[in-house]
């Protein structure tokens, strides 16, 4: 059950029809993609922290962000989606040690043309560190390749 993934050059890549270079930066890997659930992981790295040595508040709001969008295109992966509006509340730190983080979207609601969705950012103990939701527009996919 779930996504299939795979590997190009130590780098866990998301296969999910979206080629994000920032997100595989950051080393994002898809565990579920569809029925309007999604279920992404994240082991922040050092250069991901803030000065409080936990997760930066940007990598934690992209990890929610592209668990709501992998949500809203699970139930038509054929269209892409882009972020209309997100609102995210920080409950306690997301760890910076090294241990994995859970990021859990849910299509919420669904017009012809809106994604309204949620997720939240669970530490390895499975307590909720921050909680988001959005609004994604759905949009044609643009063909990609030489020019």
């Amino acid at each position: 059950m779930g996504a299939s993934r795979w590997f190009q050059a130590d780098k866990t890549v998301m296969n999910f029809g979206a080629e994000i270079p920032f997100v595989q930066h950051l080393g994002f890997v898809l565990e579920l993609f569809e029925g309007g659930q999604s279920t992404l992981l994240y082991t922040p790295r050092p250069e991901h922290l803030n000065s409080f040595a936990v997760t930066h508040g940007g990598a934690c709001m992209t990890l929610l962000d592209v668990a709501m969008a992998v949500a809203a295109r699970s139930v038509q992966k054929d269209m892409g989606v882009v972020t209309i509006e997100m609102k995210t509340s920080f409950m306690q730190p997301a760890p910076g040690d090294g241990s994995k983080l859970t990021g859990k979207g849910r299509l919420m609601h669904r017009s012809t043309s809106l994604a309204f969705t949620e997720a939240t950012l669970y530490d390895a103990q499975g307590r909720a560190c921050a909680h988001a939701t959005g609004t994604f527009k759905y949009v044609k996919r643009l063909a990609r390749g030489a020019k």
